[in-house]
């Protein structure tokens, strides 16, 4: 079977002025199958976003390859810009930022129902997708909560009905009350709807809980990957030891929780 995105040696590197060549990506493998939720781990400048945006065509690879559905992903241009955001959405680290200001949410996510492909669903079952009540479209978005927001971020998602969603450090501007809760919820609407989903996040725990199989990612380089019980219960290697012993014990993670 034809891996839905497909990471081949990718490498991303950037010049720094006076420093010479800064290496974030460095030569990483790594798979997603249809139907499939990976979760990307590790700490705050380990590479996770920017390997994230190469998937998407958002930064150029100095070398290897990435693939979706077997098709080489380029860096975007104009022409395959509205084809890639139908096939591939990103959902971010900050709902509000994300989100124009100016303009009713309603409106945003109708941009994503515009693009899609076949008939996509109307906003307000999109909206009640991830809960939040159909009339929430005639509302901006500083009316909602951080949670809520983001929220609206995974349904703008979805209206393109993507074949590859990704969270790029999706709950880490949320409350800790919210973050499992959010991270359930990408997961379901994903599956629900076909998508497979690349969850980064530096919290392993979260990952563990919504995850069916974990990358583990330092300085770069993809250290260990398998099955997120096995990677939780008989980690390999030292760094993913030293990530699963900085958790709090009674982390409360194990079930996903109801969204």
């Amino acid at each position: 079977m034809t891996a839905r995105l497909q990471v081949e040696a990718a490498t991303v590197t950037y010049r720094q002025p006076g420093r010479g060549v800064l290496t974030a990506v460095d030569g990483v493998d790594l798979r997603v199958e249809p139907g499939e939720v990976v979760g990307l781990v590790g700490e705050s400048g380990c590479g996770k976003s920017t390997l994230a945006r190469a998937a998407c065509g958002l930064e150029p690879l100095a070398g290897g390859r990435i693939l979706l559905d077997g098709e080489p992903v380029q860096r975007l241009g104009l022409r395959a810009r509205e084809v890639r955001l139908r096939r591939i959405q990103m959902v971010f680290q900050n709902p509000y930022a994300s989100l124009n200001p100016r303009r009713r949410v309603g409106a945003q996510i109708e941009d994503g129902r515009r693009v899609a492909a076949g008939a996509p669903a109307p906003v307000g079952e999109l909206l009640e997708s991830v809960g939040l009540d159909a009339a929430a479209a005639s509302r901006y978005p500083h009316e909602f909560s951080g949670g809520q927001r983001q929220r609206v971020a995974i349904a703008r998602a979805m209206a393109t009905r993507p074949d590859l969603l990704i969270g790029d450090e999706p709950i880490a501007s949320l409350d800790a009350s919210l973050q499992a809760r959010v991270a359930a919820l990408m997961r379901r609407v994903a599956l629900e709807n076909g998508a497979s989903l690349l969850f980064i996040s530096h919290d392993l725990a979260v990952v563990r809980a919504i995850a069916d199989r974990i990358a583990v990612m330092q300085s770069g380089r993809i250290v260990e990957q398998g099955p997120a019980e096995q990677v939780w219960a008989a980690p390999q290697h030292p760094y993913t030891r030293r990530l699963l012993a900085a958790i709090p014990v009674a982390d409360g993670l194990g079930r996903l929780p109801a969204v």
